[in-house]
């Protein structure tokens, strides 16, 4: 069970419960007290996303919280205080938690003044009448990563103690949470029923979520049973999803069928043995990559995702809480991310139910209303041409400049396992020059390569292998989140200096 549960990665870049009228004050009252005795609240679980913003053409804000507004996304999860994005939400009405980077925490630890300000910044300028509704904070994103060898890992709760004073001194400690999402590989077992900490977070665990039980907030987790199955040949692959396996695992009077309940059901475990069991529990990422791996495909990730949401939303719960679903769920992930690091995989770039410009990649019913996926509206492309490889030219010295442009544009598909690996060595080269070429805004003489390379108004896309247009420039925006980067490590610098 070890391996079935476990999820193993090299770190990736970062939920909020639903708001509930209740016109009584004595129930109120009553939810409020279960929830800070600890007692876990059967409630029907919401299906969020994650935003992820690290690509090479990004969409605008706006059109972004329109797609999540016609896809009746009413949560999202964001990895960084974006200004532009924080903005684009305010008025939609859409729940956000707010991800702080694991790089802030030395700081935010160690400085009630950073974290003081950090709130000021990032939190108070956005809420408020017509503001973004941020409900939740993510303190670092899984800080206790093994890859991570315990960088992060003494600046958790300070972080939190500090922050959570900014909170409270910006009236805000009684509307916005703290949280900590914690990656799978914190917790271990041969089957669910023994699920522990890790032994060197025990201590630090137990801390954390007292500290969570205490202000209300949820334990978030990431679980992933793509990696697993990436990760292990051994791993059963009808096993990490939902249709029923022939590799059950059974634990005492338990069977379970699918990775994500085991996986689940082991923190749930874990969780029980430093005495807080009933603690909600809300599903950080969850979601299957498109391509760049073998099983990472259209087919698996539409399947995976869809089998997700309906064991989620039938309310079954796993075998440790039955009828008790994950208070929450956020998909990972929105939007492809082609500028992401392909460390963990090529599949990294690939997560998105969207592709890049908000085109659905699959039909999925969220269970939010809508019986499949809506596109992005109004996107604004670049003309439709591509660059490929002129075919009256000897391309025997091409290789310095596909290295070239796939260096800096992504190839990811073109690998082993991806939707492109099949087209051929010159379709090959037509991919990378023409992922370069719209990465240069289709720059006449991005598309030179030496003379290997031509202007086509034939869209060249062959099958599943899609050869993209770019998006408009949306340069500017992006200066103005390269501007709020650096002000905010000049602040950070100034605060040091202050100290020392």
């Amino acid at each position: 069970m070890r391996d079935y549960c476990k999820r193993n990665r090299q770190g990736r870049n970062m939920t909020a419960p639903r708001a509930r009228t209740i016109g009584s004050s004595l129930l109120v009252c009553v939810i409020m007290t279960m929830m800070f005795s600890g007692l876990v609240l059967v409630a029907e679980s919401a299906i969020g996303v994650n935003w992820g913003t690290v690509s090479f053409h990004k969409l605008q804000p706006s059109t972004v919280v329109d797609l999540l507004k016609g896809n009746n996304i009413q949560k999202v999860k964001l990895f960084e205080a974006d200004p532009l994005v924080l903005k684009g939400l305010m008025g939609s009405g859409i729940q956000v938690m707010v991800g702080i980077p694991n790089e802030m925490l030395a700081t935010l630890s160690s400085s009630p003044a950073a974290a003081d300000l950090w709130i000021r910044q990032n939190i108070s300028t956005y809420v408020g009448k017509g503001g973004a509704d941020i409900r939740y904070i993510a303190v670092g994103n899984e800080p206790f990563l093994t890859s991570y060898a315990g960088q992060f890992q003494s600046y958790v709760v300070p972080a939190l103690l500090n922050l959570q004073q900014s909170l409270a001194r910006a009236n805000l400690a009684g509307y916005i949470k703290l949280v900590v999402p914690c990656n799978a590989d914190a917790y271990e077992a041969n089957v669910p029923s023994q699920g522990a900490f890790r032994p060197e977070l025990t201590q630090i665990m137990t801390q954390l979520v007292s500290f969570l039980n205490s202000n209300g907030s949820p334990f978030v987790v990431n679980i992933y049973p793509f990696l697993s199955l990436y990760g292990n040949s051994d791993f059963p692959q009808d096993y990490a999803f939902f249709e029923g396996t022939t590799h059950p695992v059974i634990d005492g009077a338990n069977t379970y069928t699918n990775a994500f309940d085991g996986n689940f059901d082991t923190l749930v475990a874990a969780l029980s043995k430093i005495g807080y069991g009933q603690m909600p529990i809300v599903i950080g990422e969850v979601g299957w990559p498109t391509d760049g791996a073998v099983g990472a495909n259209l087919t698996a990730a539409r399947v995976f995702n869809q089998g997700l949401i309906n064991h989620v939303i039938s309310n079954k719960g796993t075998p440790l809480r039955p009828g008790v679903p994950p208070m929450d769920i956020y998909l990972f992930s929105l939007l492809d991310e082609g500028a992401k690091s392909t460390l963990p995989g090529n599949f990294e770039r690939h997560w998105g139910i969207f592709s890049f410009d908000g085109q659905a990649k699959y039909a999925l019913n969220l269970g939010l209303g809508n019986k499949k996926l809506k596109n992005a509206r109004n996107v604004q492309y670049l003309p439709a041409r591509w660059c490929v490889a002129n075919p009256t030219r000897d391309l025997s010295d091409v290789e310095n400049h596909m290295k070239q442009a796939c260096n800096v544009a992504d190839c990811t598909t073109l690998n082993y396992g991806g939707s492109c690996n099949g087209i051929g060595a010159k379709g090959n080269v037509s991919y990378a020059f023409n992922s370069y070429y719209q990465l240069q805004m289709q720059n006449e003489q991005s598309c030179e390569f030496g003379g290997l390379g031509m202007v086509t108004f034939l869209d060249p896309s062959v099958g599943d292998c899609r050869f993209l247009v770019g998006v408009t420039d949306t340069s500017s925006s992006s200066r103005q989140y390269q501007r709020w980067v650096i002000s905010w490590l000049l602040i950070l610098w100034q605060v040091w200096a202050f100290r020392m």
